[in-house]
């Protein structure tokens, strides 16, 4: 009896098993056939002055901004430099037309300010504006325990205004001649802090991940009227606002990240933009609990403080014993 229960158990079991196998590997044919279109073939020509004459760039001057503004100005888009220092637009500005041969504009406001926005929509106004990349933010001058972090009203008030504020401001001045052309992209510069709480970098972290949850909202709405809306997620960049000075394979130049994450554009409404940084999420969404990201976020960023703190001490002691000596 027990033989013929075992008999009659096999046929299903093994087609269970084999069931399971297959959708397995088509799985797996399916995840590899997506990353070779995503990071292999690209979206082609996509990112063209087809969708519009006009790029606006905000926090065009430096890393990631500026590297958006000099491989749209080489795809051949006119460019709208959007920065807070007229000096360093002025800079950038010409070496775009003198590199690239592109009819540039220039728009000098502090993202910092709420009142900035008329001037602003002012400077667009008439512009066919294809695509926008709302690039501008900053984060901590060093990881801090919130009620420690100096000067906390205006911190948390200027964080807003630069990482979301601008988001929904400058999106809401372009999007609707994007609606009535059907066509157009948005790119949100986020970060892969907003994917995870980050401590003693949460007021940045919890900012970007509204970033997303704006990026991926607004996408869903409007790309049955033929409007891209991308999220992007960079781990580390090689830039001065993460203060790393020397690129590797994981923390790319800005210029490299760029470049690999404009061919993912139409392809992922949510990306993390550069193939290293895509295998770091994929990683860490599957494999890594939350508890175990905040512990490691938290024990990381308690040594950079302290780093931080002791080399201010070292600093100011230093200060204090060359005023003593000239008196």
């Amino acid at each position: 009896m027990e033989l013929d229960l075992l008999h009659s158990a096999e046929t299903p079991l093994y087609w269970v098993g084999a069931l399971t196998t297959a959708s397995f590997l088509l799985w797996l044919l399916y995840k590899l056939i997506t990353a070779i279109r995503i990071w292999v073939i690209g979206n082609g020509d996509l990112l063209s002055p087809k969708l519009g004459k006009w790029a606006v760039v905000t926090g065009a001057t430096d890393g990631i901004g500026k590297s958006y503004a000099e491989e749209l100005a080489r795809r051949g888009f006119a460019l709208m430099l959007i920065s807070r220092s007229q000096e360093k637009l002025d800079d950038v500005s010409k070496s775009l037309e003198d590199m690239y041969k592109v009819e540039t504009k220039t728009i000098a406001v502090d993202f910092g300010g709420a009142d900035i926005y008329s001037k602003v929509e002012a400077g667009l106004e008439g512009l066919e504006v294809g695509i926008l990349v709302n690039n501008v933010g900053i984060s901590y001058s060093y990881p801090e325990f919130y009620l420690n972090i100096p000067d906390l009203e205006n911190f948390i008030t200027n964080m807003i205004n630069v990482n979301i504020t601008s988001v929904c401001q400058m999106t809401r001045l372009v999007l609707p001649r994007m609606v009535e052309r059907s066509k157009g992209v948005i790119l949100n510069i986020s970060s892969a802090s907003g994917m995870y709480p980050v401590p003693l970098l949460t007021v940045y972290s919890a900012s970007k991940a509204f970033v997303d949850f704006f990026s991926r909202g607004l996408h869903t709405e409007y790309k049955c009227k033929g409007i891209i809306i991308q999220s992007v997620l960079p781990f580390f960049v090689a830039t001065k606002m993460t203060k790393i000075r020397k690129p590797t394979l994981d923390k790319p130049t800005p210029d490299r990240y760029v470049a690999a994450e404009v061919q993912t554009v139409g392809l992922e409404d949510q990306t993390n933009g550069y193939f290293p940084h895509a295998v770091m999420g994929w990683w860490s969404a599957v494999f890594a609990p939350i508890q175990l990201v905040l512990y490691l976020g938290a024990r990381m960023n308690k040594a950079q403080r302290g780093g931080y703190l002791r080399r201010r001490k070292q600093k100011t002691d230093l200060i204090q014993a060359d005023q003593r000596k000239n008196l």
